[in-house]
């Protein structure tokens, strides 16, 4: 199922995008942007919450409430940690 995005409405990008908080958000300057994700640890007592590698991820959307950064879609998140974590510590580099 495709949501639609603050930066390009309708517009599918594909399944490895992110939504980003104010602090990156920079008045849609953002859009487009992309970040290599790295899972670095758990945020909580979930067992063995990272993958190996790293995910390349695009930035299509705002998320006013995030609890970080970033919001990875499902299968950006998946691709670089159990899902079951639900939260995890991050690196990111553009």
């Amino acid at each position: 199922m495709h949501i639609a995005s603050a930066c390009y409405g309708s517009q599918d990008n594909g399944p490895m995008i992110t939504g980003v908080s104010d602090a990156l958000w920079n008045n849609k300057g953002a859009c487009g942007k992309s970040y290599k994700v790295t899972c670095i640890g758990g945020a909580n007592k979930a067992p063995h919450p990272c993958k190996q590698g790293s995910v390349t991820v695009k930035v299509t959307d705002k998320c006013d409430d995030c609890n970080g950064d970033l919001n990875l879609s499902e299968e950006a998140f998946s691709a670089i940690a159990d899902t079951k974590a639900g939260i995890v510590q991050i690196r990111y580099d553009p």
